[in-house]
């Protein structure tokens, strides 16, 4: 199968790439690297060529709703123009687990993708996915104060990237699904705790100051909201044999 990944070179979409690759699929990557920019739409025409699916894992962080929902829904609409233009008969979306309950703007702009998705000519497939283990170490950058780096309190339930890349490749390979069950790891952790845990293993001397954010949204997460609530597929991975096996690599 020839496979087009979107964001290829992020955390989800390396591994996507990786276990493509591992399978024996032709990846392209759809990259500005490789001449492609998903939010003119630009070079996607000639990388899409012989593509049969799609897999978008492209990523915006950005928390201001306009924003966020300018870049989800603009390259969703520009990678299903080219994907009907090309032949393609698969769309794969990554989303997160939750979005219909925690009213953000980054949220509203994954909520807007996935109606983008389901709402086009190509067919499609959802899949909805925890935070990744790699969040509880990017969380100690968001507010830091000298060595102090304020944590959000939050219940999640962290899943290993590369079983979320396992998990879209396994999408694409079976064809259009629609929203398929949510996707999990296998424990529900406070990510205040998760943070600690990353850096004193990694040895990264942040000093960990719980945080409770105010508004609905963050009350949501407090609460649980980023955890699923059906019984999908949970990832095998725990959160330490992650841990214990980025150490070991670096």
């Amino acid at each position: 199968m020839r496979l087009a990944v979107a964001g290829g070179t992020g955390v989800v979409g390396r591994r996507v790439v990786e276990v493509a690759r591992e399978r024996g699929h032709d990846v392209v990557l759809l990259t500005r690297s490789e001449g492609v920019d998903l939010t003119t739409g630009s070079g996607l025409a000639e990388r899409l060529v012989g593509v049969d699916a799609v897999i978008d894992a492209a990523n915006h962080t950005s928390q201001k709703r306009a924003e966020a929902e300018a870049f989800f829904g603009g390259v969703t609409r520009n990678l299903l123009a080219a994907e009907a233009a090309a032949g393609v008969g698969h769309h794969v979306v990554l989303s997160i687990v939750g979005i219909d309950d925690v009213d953000t703007g980054y949220y509203a702009g994954k909520r807007l993708q996935e109606r983008v998705a389901a709402e086009g000519q190509v067919p499609w497939s959802v899949l909805r996915a925890t935070q990744f283990h790699e969040f509880a170490e990017q969380v100690l950058y968001f507010v830091r104060i000298g060595p102090f780096s304020l944590v959000p309190r939050m219940l999640s339930q962290p899943v290993a990237a590369r079983e979320v890349g396992e998990a879209l490749l396994d999408l694409a390979e079976a064809g259009p699904s629609g929203r398929v069950p949510d996707l999990a790891g296998p424990e529900r952790r406070q990510m205040v705790d998760l943070a600690r845990t990353v850096s004193r293993a990694r040895g990264l001397g942040r000093r960990v100051v719980p945080v409770r954010m105010p508004g609905a949204g963050w009350r949501a997460m407090r609460s649980g909201a980023l955890c699923p609530t059906d019984d999908g597929p949970r990832g095998r991975v725990t959160f330490e044999e992650w841990l214990a096996a980025r150490s070991a690599k670096r």
